[in-house]
């Protein structure tokens, strides 16, 4: 009877159904999102920045962050502005105060190697963390902000093996849960740095058995449900069906990953969210070509929608999550 019992919740699970509301719609692509005063915040492709209300999709504002074609896969807050650092070479980092949304250039990086890939903000502490692709000697050209000033302060990361970068796909290769950060990498190596925020900053670097080796593999996206519980997804970009070794969880920080779903999985994902509420056990994962999910903290999965083009995800509630992508920004509701 509890085996029947079993098989009818798993049922009634994934035979819930899903509702998409369109928000948005633009000639654009969206890889970074922040939910705040009840709209959805976004940067990307053609120096694009704005919003989108939740509410009232008629109430909507788009401005240009610059008069190049920048394309931004980055988006942090704090509790007064949103900061945004576009990819390649020069690097942009704008200011945009939530009062006003005025503009300011803050710093220009002319590093012919600089490639920001993510930049998050814990608002809580007012500190945060930009990370981009390496230097060609393997020194990082990443960069740590701690207090109102936003001061870079002197801490020495981890070496990066030649291959070994980051992927700006949905903004998420960066996890913060209180003292704690960490930062997965991909391309010969998939690796995870963990740090704390304490000064002097130290760090540790975790070997995982992520699939890797060549350039479009490796660790897309990374999320901890605490301290010690913790996921990563990715794959391969260039072959976005295969799904060996493209799912990795932890429960002791970041030291050691076990490999889920190995050839069980609906293949390549850009960026996985924790159900809040849920105690990590419901945990959604989103790709170009798919959205999936799994009720057993990542252990099996199951492909829920058939949704393709996009990118990144954000829980909105225990139930309601936004998403955007190819040309859109997307609410989708369990029902």
């Amino acid at each position: 009877m509890s085996y029947l019992l079993v098989l009818m919740s798993i049922h009634l699970v994934f035979a819930q159904k899903e509702e998409f509301q369109t928000l948005l719609k633009d000639k654009i692509s969206i890889r970074a999102l922040h939910i705040w005063d009840g709209k959805v915040w976004y940067s990307g492709t053609d120096s694009k920045f704005g919003y989108v209300s939740l509410k009232d999709t008629a109430d909507k504002k788009q401005l240009r962050l610059s008069d190049e074609k920048l394309e931004f896969r980055t988006l942090a807050q704090t509790e007064d502005a949103f900061y945004a650092l576009n990819i390649g070479t020069p690097a942009k980092w704008f200011t945009i105060q939530k009062k006003d949304l005025k503009v300011k250039l803050n710093m220009i990086d002319t590093t012919k190697t600089v490639f920001y890939d993510a930049f998050v903000f814990d608002q809580a502490k007012n500190r945060g963390i930009a990370i981009s692709d390496p230097n060609k000697d393997g020194s990082s050209r990443n960069l740590i902000f701690t207090c109102d000033t936003f001061n870079n302060p002197k801490t020495d990361f981890p070496k990066y093996f030649s291959g070994e970068a980051h992927f700006a796909a949905s903004n998420s290769n960066i996890a913060l849960k209180g003292k704690w950060g960490w930062i997965a990498t991909g391309g010969t190596k998939a690796r995870v740095f963990k740090f704390n925020w304490n000064h002097p900053f130290t760090w540790k670097v975790y070997e995982t058995p992520f699939t890797q080796g060549t350039a479009s593999k490796g660790i897309y996206s990374i999320d901890f449900y605490d301290k010690n519980f913790g996921i990563a997804v990715g794959g391969d970009y260039t072959k976005q069906a295969e799904n060996i070794d493209n799912i990795a969880t932890t429960h002791d920080g970041g030291e050691t990953w076990q490999i889920q779903a190995s050839g069980k999985n609906g293949g390549y994902k850009t960026c996985v969210k924790f159900r809040p509420e849920s105690k990590g056990k419901d945990i959604i994962a989103v790709g170009d070509q798919n959205i999936e999910f799994s009720t057993d903290y990542g252990k099996t999965w199951t492909t829920i929608s058939e949704e393709k083009g996009l990118y990144v995800c954000e829980w909105m509630d225990a139930n309601t999550l936004v998403l955007a992508g190819k040309n859109r920004v997307v609410k989708m509701t369990l029902l």
